[in-house]
């Protein structure tokens, strides 16, 4: 009998697999290249926790006409120099996706901004990736019951830094801690019963009466449906404190609960 092993009978020494991680979607709606290097500059400096070479994803599709290879390399260079990491550009138009390609860049379907209708494409909207500051307000009704309590995932130990929990298609319920520089995704509500630090990511697949919940609220980041808001947008009475936020006309509303 041979000592040797078949190649297929061999532990792989490279494994790939898929998940779900936290990328930012730029939408650009106008090529107007200093005043784009001004803002992600003061966002990159007012949160470098957040932004300092976090990974983008550039959505060029509410721009009027697509750039030429050249124009769309030049603005993927101006964004790097930043502090951000373009990853790919957002899935747009077959014209998008031959531009992808002059780049030698990634379509991430993820992030697909409008369709080709008349090619059958029919797919839902993903979620949205942009800033509202909104201010502070009481929600309506108990907030619990537009919660949309269907639990995807339950877990009772805390969530360390550097670790990730998505609950697919259902609510995330943690019932511990949320440490700083972790991430907690749901497609629905998310529940913390106790600190919520790091980013908390609701309705990652675009659903908008997602709400997030936690007892103690010190976020780096909440997220409902990709619109967010980071710890320096956040009232400092929020703070600590039990928290909801939940979106009203396109903006993230943050309400302590009571």
């Amino acid at each position: 009998m041979s000592t040797s092993k078949r190649e297929s009978d061999l532990e792989q020494v490279g494994e790939i697999k898929f998940g779900q991680v936290g990328i930012a979607n730029l939408r650009v709606k106008e090529l107007d290249m200093d005043r784009l290097r001004s803002e992600l500059s003061q966002k990159v400096e007012t949160a470098p926790q957040l932004f300092s070479r976090a990974p983008l994803v550039v959505d060029l599709s509410h721009l009027p006409s697509l750039p030429s290879r050249e124009s769309t390399a030049a603005l993927l260079k101006m964004i790097h120099e930043c502090g951000l990491l373009p990853v790919g550009l957002a899935y747009g138009t077959r014209d998008n996706e031959e531009l992808a390609q002059q780049l030698d860049l990634p379509l991430l379907a993820k992030f697909r901004a409008s369709f080709e209708r008349d090619h059958g494409e029919n797919d839902a909207h993903p979620p949205r990736a942009k800033a509202e500051s909104a201010p502070v307000a009481k929600p309506r009704g108990s907030g619990a019951g537009s919660a949309q309590p269907a639990v995807g995932l339950y877990s009772d130990k805390p969530v360390r830094s550097g670790q990730q929990l998505y609950a697919r298609h259902g609510d995330l319920v943690i019932a511990n801690l949320v440490g700083n520089g972790a991430e907690v995704i749901a497609d629905g509500s998310i529940h913390v019963y106790g600190a919520l630090r790091g980013r908390a990511l609701a309705g990652a697949q675009g659903n908008e009466k997602a709400r997030i919940f936690c007892q103690e609220f010190h976020a780096e980041l909440v997220s409902i449906a990709g619109i967010y808001r980071v710890i320096e947008d956040i009232p400092t009475e929020m703070r600590g404190k039990p928290v909801q936020a939940w979106l009203e006309n396109d903006k993230l509303l943050l309400g302590k609960l009571a």
